[in-house]
């Protein structure tokens, strides 16, 4: 899914040429997470047959100071469907009840419009674009952060 798939290469932090052990260092760190209280992974899975469709998580956990943020990745055979807003909204729910967060964050580049209307149909509000923050192979791109807080 993730190597394959323009869009994620394009729009996230996996690499666009992952070396033969990417995938076990990127999930050894959801599993380190877990344990320290740093992040928090999830597979997306297909309500019909089971089958893992993407990948949600708080990729950041402060606890401490009561904030997150999460991020998430799906399928190309399975957008379009509310996949990736429902992992969003349960992971929110999840962070503000279960964790007591104050404020969740989705840092979105802010040229993917997909992922702006999954954080709009969520509930989150987009607090602003921090430009030429994200860097990945040599290329700097604007990041929009979008926000959900307790109070909202």
């Amino acid at each position: 899914m993730a190597a394959g798939d323009p869009e994620i290469r394009r729009f996230t932090y996996v690499p666009s040429e992952p070396g033969p052990d990417f995938f076990d260092r990127w999930l050894r760190r959801y599993e380190d997470g877990w344990r320290n209280g740093s992040s928090a992974g999830f597979a997306i899975r297909d309500v019909g047959d089971g089958a893992a469709i993407g990948f949600a998580a708080f990729v950041h956990l402060d606890l401490a100071r009561s904030e997150g943020e999460i991020g998430y990745m799906v399928d190309p055979v399975a957008r379009g469907r509310g996949a990736a807003t429902r992992a969003v909204r349960l992971l929110t729910d999840w962070g503000l009840a279960g964790l007591r967060l104050e404020r969740i964050e989705l840092r979105i580049d802010a040229r993917n419009e997909a992922s702006s209307r999954v954080a709009e149909r969520a509930g989150y509000r987009l607090d602003g674009v921090l430009r030429s923050l994200s860097f990945k192979e040599g290329r700097r791109t604007d990041t929009a952060v979008w926000s959900r807080l307790r109070t909202d």
